[in-house]
């Protein structure tokens, strides 16, 4: 079976994230395939190369960069809710004259047009957060 993923949560403003990555991994463990991963609304802060939790705690943006390289997931990060909440990659820092840019490596900035896409070619598409 073939699924996506759509993130609504922060890594650490509620549980979203983190069921999604437990989640995630079981699928994988049982032999399907995850397509993509959509972050959304404060889903995006998941992409920051910013977040730096305590060392006690789970990295989950680090968790899901190791998880979608090991399995060639795409990690999608809404731009217009990014840009709105100052995540930015390379090309939208330049458009928007900032100094710098903060998406982290294997997160790519992308429209709706990727969630849709998402829910048309996956068996299911499975939502985490509100």
């Amino acid at each position: 079976m073939n699924y996506s993923i759509a993130i609504y949560g922060g890594p650490y403003s509620d549980q979203a994230s983190l069921s999604a990555l437990h989640f995630t991994r079981a699928v994988l463990k049982r032999e399907h395939r995850v397509q993509r991963v959509f972050f959304y609304h404060d889903g995006v802060y998941n992409s920051s190369a910013l977040v730096t939790p305590p060392q006690d705690e789970i990295n989950v943006p680090i968790q899901w960069q190791t998880l979608a390289s090991e399995h060639g997931i795409e990690l999608v990060v809404c731009i217009a809710a990014a840009v709105r909440r100052g995540l930015l990659d390379e090309k939208e820092a330049k458009r928007y004259s900032k100094s710098s840019h903060n998406l982290a490596d294997g997160y790519t900035l992308s429209g709706l047009g990727q969630l849709i896409d998402a829910s048309i070619n996956c068996d299911k598409l499975i939502t985490f957060g509100a």
